[in-house]
């Protein structure tokens, strides 16, 4: 069981906790590529811990030279929550021990470490063993099949050593769905497994959306169990709502953080997807699975 989220007491609010608060270096997390530092921030009494990820670590990528990738992440925070889905734990700009960065609430992880890989056993669908990828709290799984099974959804083939092939599947999951549909609002260039955090609470939260809102389609995710098929309901409402916000204060707020063409390609992303009424597809021109996919 993963622990709770540690959510600040009311009188103040998320956000102003992550703005204002006084932040205290705890350590740093070695396994990611920028610098990435878990912090303890506290404001008026309250404490939570948080992720900072000063703009001063960061690597320069040659595929996204404008702005930085810590104004991506808050961007991206901004967007989910115009979608009323709240997909992406609380994300702000500030200033901190090591300069501006940026500073999101932390989302205790499952107990496993990132990547771990366990034994299941046979879900009784005919479909053969299945290893759950723990990282994604069984969200996603490698099947010895060549169909994903009910309840599950097909990513693609991947190798597994000695020659051997297995089925890479994600859950058939309504949290996962909406992830999608933001993912190809933001153009995320690499949502792997180890992104996913689910909760004790049951809810789902995407995280690392330093590589997003390139101009040019970088899709790049594991989440393509939905390819083509029709957009739900719920996505339309939802896409609805950000193409009147981009018009509107949320279009001001993503100009403040990445460039005039990348948030003119967000707006021209939202409007083809609810003229097509469908999931994207892979464009065959970018590698469409993130590797490694964990």
């Amino acid at each position: 069981m993963s622990a709770p989220e540690r959510i600040p007491p009311r009188g103040v609010t998320t956000a102003e906790l992550l703005t204002e608060g006084e932040l205290t270096v705890r350590g740093r997390i070695r396994e990611a590529s920028n610098a990435v530092l878990l912090c303890d921030v506290s404001y008026e009494g309250r404490r939570a811990s948080c992720v900072y990820k000063p703009v001063a670590g960061e690597r320069p990528l040659w595929d996204f030279p404008d702005g930085t990738l810590a104004q991506r992440e808050v961007a991206a925070y901004e967007v989910s929550e115009a979608t009323g889905w709240g997909l992406v734990p609380t994300t702000v700009l500030r200033e901190g021990p090591y300069g501006r960065g940026m500073c999101q609430l932390w989302i205790e992880p499952p107990d496993d470490e990132p990547g771990d890989v366990h034994d299941g056993h046979d879900d009784g669908t005919g479909d053969g063993d299945r290893q759950v990828i723990d990282r994604g709290a069984g969200l996603l799984a490698l099947v010895d099949a060549e169909e994903p099974g009910e309840g599950w959804k097909a990513i693609g083939l991947a190798e597994v050593g000695e020659g051997r092939t297995a089925l890479l599947v994600h859950a058939d999951d309504e949290r996962l769905r909406r992830l999608a549909v933001l993912d190809a609002v933001i153009n995320n260039a690499d949502r792997k497994g180890g992104h996913l955090l689910p909760t004790s609470g049951g809810r789902l939260y995407g995280i690392d959306h330093g590589v997003t809102f390139n101009a040019e389609n970088k899709l790049r995710t594991l989440l393509w169990g939905w390819a083509g098929e029709k957009l739900t309901a719920e996505a339309v409402e939802a896409l609805e709502r950000l193409r009147d916000a981009l018009g509107g204060p949320l279009g001001v707020r993503l100009g403040e953080l990445i460039t005039e063409a990348e948030l003119d390609a967000t707006r021209a992303r939202v409007a083809g997807l609810l003229a097509s009424g469908r999931h994207p597809e892979p464009s065959g021109e970018w590698p469409a699975i993130p590797w490694p996919p964990v």
